[in-house]
């Protein structure tokens, strides 16, 4: 395999995880659309702004490191990073959907602040883990 096949590997996984997350964002409008459908005429702020997660925090987040780091994905510990920070936008995500059908139902829920706590907890190791990675990146060059 070659130097160029790595990088073009690496420049892909990038790629791919902006393009998911951009269907995710996409999957989240159609949801709230036909949420709004089946809703009686109530409306949700929560689930009509859930698309932002995935597409700010995650295909925007994605394409700024792919501008920033270009090797991000040579860097030891990319993986734990990506796991961390994929996982607390999903929670955060699926949180804001959550809360979004129970304001639909007319009811509520003690238990999603977990969900935002943890969501929030993830996000912030995965940035830790990233802002640790960029600062031993900057001393290796």
């Amino acid at each position: 395999m070659s130097i160029l096949d790595i990088n073009n590997g690496n420049k892909k996984r990038l790629r791919k995880a902006i393009w998911s997350y951009l269907i995710i964002s996409a999957a989240a409008v159609v949801i709230d659309k036909i949420y709004d459908l089946f809703g009686h005429g109530v409306d949700s702020a929560a689930m009509t702004w859930m698309f932002l997660y995935p597409l700010l925090g995650g295909a925007l987040f994605y394409f700024i490191i792919d501008k920033r780091m270009p090797n991000f994905t040579k860097i030891t510990g990319y993986k734990l990073f990506i796991n961390l920070y994929n996982s607390g936008i999903a929670t955060l995500t699926l949180a804001s959907m959550l809360k979004g059908i129970f304001e639909i139902a007319g009811t509520n829920s003690p238990h999603l602040k977990y969900y935002y706590v943890t969501g929030g907890v993830f996000i912030a190791s995965g940035l830790i883990i990233l802002f640790i990675m960029d600062i031993s990146r900057n001393k290796i060059d």
